[in-house]
C-alpha cells in the first residue's frame, strides 16, 4: 500500500528540490562568471577562448532554474468542484467555491508576498488590480448563465485574457504554480484553446465527479485533447463521500460497497487507457477518489489536520513522487549535461591554448593554415545535416498535407455512420413549429461542430505521431553527424598541438557529442523560463506549440465556417418537405443525415484545397525552426573555434605573452570550472541518492 503522507511531507520534498535547484543555479552562475572573467582577462594576455555560447546557455539555464516552478493545469467540466479541490489542496478558502458561481476566467495561482489579483486584458488595456472579494464577485457567473452563453457562443468576459492570483502560501512558495481553467464545455473554440495550456504544464489534474461518472463531454475531451499525446494526467474523482448519501440506506455497508465497486468499474473502463506508460498499468498512481469538501473543512480548522479518509494523502504522495522524483530529476539531469558541456569546452580550449603559447607567430599561422581542410569538413557536416533536415521537412510537409487533403475528402464516405452519435434528438413536430426551429438549428450546428472537432483531433494526432517519428530519426542522425564532427575537431586539436588531447572524462556516448548535436538530439532544454503573465514557455524546441498555432486555425474554424452556415437551409427545406406520416421521425432522421452529407460533400474539395496549404505551412515551419537553431549552433561552434585561434595570433602579433603567468591563469580557470562542475554533480547525485 502506498504510504500515507501529509502536506508537510510534500512541502518538505518541494523545499528539498527548491534548495537543490537554487544550489545548482548558483553553481551555474559562478561557472558563467568564472568563464566570463577569464575571457575578459584573455583580452590582455593570450586572447579569448571564444566561449560565448557556453556563457550564454549557462546564464539562461541558471536563471530558469532559479525561477522554475512545477506548473499544474486543473481541468474539468463545470460544477465538478475544481475550486473546492484547489482550496483544499492549498489549505485556504481562496478561490470561489460557493454552491452557484463558476470560475469564468483562466486563473493563474502563484506565490506572492502579498495577497493580490491582477486581471490581464487582451484588448490593449493596462492590467487591473482587484481585491479578492471584488474578483470573486465580478469574475464568477451562475451555471445557468454559463450554459446560456455557451448556446449563444459568447464568452463571459471576452476582453479578459487571464487573471493572476498571488498569495503568500507555503505550497506556492515552494515551487507550485496552478492554472485553474474555466469549466470545460461544448464551446469548441475554448476547448481547442486549452490545448495551449495542456502542452505547457508539467501535469494535468482532471477533476471529475462521482455522481456524474465520465459524461459524454468529459469522454469527448479526453479523446480529442488528451489521448495519445504523452501527457501526465491525474484523474481526481471528487465528492466520493456523496456516494453514501445517494443510497436509500446510507448505513447499509454491503449496498455502499456494491455501489462504490460499480462506480470504480465505470471509471476504470473509461480511464484505464490514459493510465498506461510504456505498456505499464499505473492506474492506481493516477486515479484518486477524493472528498475535497471534507479535506477543506478539516484544513480550515487546522492546517495540519489528518486528511485520512479524504483521498488526499494518497493523491499528494503520487503527485509528490511524480514532481520531485521524476520531473525535477529529469530537469536537473539536463542542467548537469549543460554544465559538463561547458566544462569540457573550457578544458579543451585550455588544452589547445597551452601548447600553442610557445609557438612563434609564423609557426602558429602555418599550423592554423594546416587545419583549413578540417574546418571545411565541419562546414560539410553542417551542410549535410542541414540538407537532411530540409529533405525531411519537404517530405513531411508534402505527405502530411496530402494526408489531410485525403482525410477531408473522404469524410463523406463514413459521414452517415459517424454522425449518428452527434445528431440532436429530432422531433419533427417541434421542427415544424417555427418557434422551435431556431433551437433545432442551433443544436444541429453544435452537433456538426462537435463532429468536425472530433474528426480534426483524430487526424491531428496521426499527424503528430508522424512528425514525432521524423524528429526521432533526425535525432539519430544528429548523433551520427555529431560523432563525425567530434572526430574532426579532435583532428584539428592534434594537428595544432602535435598531441592527442582527450579531456572528456565522462563515459556515455551522449556526453561525447558536441553541444549542437546534444541540442538537436533533445538532450538540452533551454527554455525562456517563466515569462511574465501567462505566456507559457515550452522547454527548448517545442514543435507541438508551432503546430498548435497553425492547427487551431484549421480544426474547427476553417471547416465549420466553410460549411455550417450553408447547409442548414437545405436541411430545413428537406425536412419541411417530408410531410406528416407514420414513419416521419425515422424518415426525418435519415433525411437529415442524407442532406447534411450532400451539402458537406459539396464543400469538402474547397476546404481540402485551402486548409491543406495551412497544414503544409505548419509542418514546414516546425522543421524550419529546428533547422535554423541547429545551423546557428553549428555555425557558432565553427566560428568560435576559428576566432579562438585568431585571438591568439592577434595577441602574439601585438605583444609578448608571459607564458608562465598565462599558464597559471589557464590552469586556474580549468580548476575553477571543474570545481563548480563537481559541486553540481554532487548536488544532483545527493538528490538522486535521497530518492533512490
Amino acid at each position: 500500500m502506498i504510504e500515507q503522507v501529509t502536506t508537510d511531507r510534500f512541502i518538505q520534498d518541494l523545499e528539498r528540490v527548491a534548495q537543490v535547484r537554487s544550489e545548482i543555479s548558483v553553481c551555474l552562475s559562478k561557472l558563467a562568471e568564472t568563464i566570463n572573467k577569464a575571457e575578459l582577462a584573455g583580452d590582455s594576455s593570450s586572447g579569448k577562448l571564444s566561449l560565448e555560447r557556453d556563457i550564454e546557455d549557462i546564464t539562461v539555464a541558471s536563471k530558469n532554474l532559479r525561477q522554475g516552478v512545477f506548473r499544474l493545469l486543473v481541468l474539468g467540466d463545470m460544477k465538478r468542484g475544481k475550486s473546492t479541490f484547489l482550496n483544499a489542496l492549498i489549505g485556504e478558502n481562496l478561490l470561489p467555491s460557493d454552491v452557484n458561481p463558476c470560475t469564468a476566467v483562466l486563473t493563474v495561482l502563484r506565490y506572492g508576498p502579498e495577497k493580490k489579483v491582477t486581471i490581464h486584458f487582451n484588448d490593449g488595456k493596462s492590467p487591473q488590480q482587484l481585491d479578492f472579494q471584488n474578483f470573486k464577485y465580478k469574475y464568477t457567473i451562475d451555471p445557468t448563465e454559463a450554459k446560456k452563453l455557451e448556446q449563444e457562443k459568447k464568452q463571459a468576459f471576452p476582453d479578459v485574457d487571464y487573471a493572476v492570483v498571488e498569495y503568500p502560501l507555503t505550497l506556492l512558495e515552494k515551487g507550485i504554480e496552478i492554472v485553474d481553467s474555466p469549466g470545460l464545455n461544448d464551446t469548441e473554440a475554448r476547448n481547442e484553446l486549452s490545448l495551449g495550456y495542456v502542452n505547457n504544464c508539467h501535469a494535468i489534474l482532471f477533476v471529475m465527479r462521482a455522481s456524474q461518472p465520465c459524461t459524454l463531454g468529459e469522454r469527448r475531451y479526453l479523446e480529442n485533447y488528451i489521448k495519445g499525446r504523452g501527457l501526465t494526467v491525474f484523474f481526481l474523482v471528487n465528492a466520493w463521500d456523496q456516494v453514501r448519501e445517494s443510497l436509500i440506506d446510507p448505513d447499509d455497508v454491503e449496498e455502499l460497497k456494491g455501489s462504490e465497486e460499480r462506480l470504480r468499474q465505470v471509471f476504470n473502463a473509461n480511464l484505464a487507457e490514459y493510465c498506461t506508460v510504456e505498456g505499464q498499468n499505473i492506474y492506481d498512481e493516477r486515479v484518486f477518489e477524493l472528498s475535497s469538501i471534507q479535506a477543506l473543512r478539516r484544513r480550515l480548522k487546522n492546517p495540519q489536520a489528518d486528511l485520512e479518509g479524504t483521498g488526499f494523502p494518497k493523491f499528494m504522495d503520487s503527485l509528490n513522487t511524480f514532481l520531485t522524483r521524476e520531473r525535477a530529476i529529469a530537469e536537473l539531469r539536463q542542467v548537469r549535461t549543460l554544465a559538463r558541456l561547458a566544462c569540457n569546452h573550457t578544458r579543451e580550449a585550455v588544452a589547445r591554448r597551452i601548447p600553442l603559447l610557445d609557438q612563434d607567430v609564423n609557426e602558429l599561422k602555418k599550423r592554423i593554415d594546416s587545419v583549413e581542410p578540417e574546418f571545411n569538413k565541419l562546414t560539410g557536416i553542417r551542410d549535410e545535416f542541414q540538407k537532411e533536415i530540409i529533405n525531411t521537412r519537404d517530405t513531411q510537409a508534402r505527405t502530411i498535407s496530402e494526408s489531410f487533403r485525403s482525410y477531408v475528402l473522404n469524410l463523406g464516405n463514413t459521414f452517415e455512420t459517424d454522425f449518428l452519435r452527434y445528431q440532436p434528438e429530432l422531433n419533427l413536430f417541434d421542427f415544424l413549429s417555427s418557434g422551435k426551429r431556431e433551437a433545432f438549428n442551433t443544436a444541429l450546428q453544435k452537433a456538426f461542430e462537435q463532429y468536425i472537432t472530433d474528426k480534426s483531433a483524430a487526424w491531428t494526432l496521426t499527424a503528430e505521431k508522424d512528425i514525432n517519428a521524423a524528429f526521432r530519426e533526425l535525432s539519430r542522425s544528429a548523433a551520427q553527424y555529431g560523432a563525425s564532427y567530434s572526430q574532426v575537431t579532435d583532428q584539428i586539436t592534434e594537428k595544432l598541438t602535435g598531441q592527442d588531447v582527450k579531456v572528456n572524462t565522462t563515459t556515455t556516448e551522449d556526453d561525447n557529442s558536441p553541444g549542437w548535436a546534444k541540442w538537436a538530439m533533445g538532450l538540452l532544454s533551454l527554455s525562456n523560463g517563466n515569462l511574465a503573465g501567462f505566456a507559457l514557455a515550452g522547454a527548448g524546441f517545442d514543435w507541438k506549440n508551432i503546430l498548435l498555432n497553425y492547427f487551431t486555425v484549421i480544426g474547427v474554424g476553417g471547416i465549420i465556417t466553410a460549411v455550417t452556415g450553408i447547409f442548414l437551409g437545405p436541411i430545413g427545406f428537406a425536412l419541411l418537405g417530408l410531410g406528416v406520416g407514420f414513419l416521419q421521425a425515422d424518415q426525418a432522421r435519415k433525411e437529415l443525415v442524407k442532406t447534411a452529407k450532400k451539402e458537406l460533400v459539396k464543400h469538402l474539395p474547397q476546404v481540402a484545397h485551402e486548409q491543406s496549404q495551412v497544414v503544409y505551412n505548419a509542418v514546414k515551419e516546425c522543421f524550419d525552426s529546428y533547422e535554423r537553431e541547429v545551423s546557428k549552433r553549428i555555425n557558432d561552434d565553427i566560428v568560435s573555434r576559428k576566432s579562438e585561434l585568431d585571438n591568439l595570433v592577434k595577441q602574439k602579433e601585438t605583444h609578448e605573452i608571459n607564458r608562465e603567468s598565462e599558464f597559471k591563469r589557464l590552469k586556474d580557470l580549468q580548476e575553477n570550472v571543474i570545481a563548480q562542475l563537481q559541486k553540481i554533480e554532487a548536488a544532483y547525485s545527493n538528490l538522486l541518492a535521497f530518492y533512490s
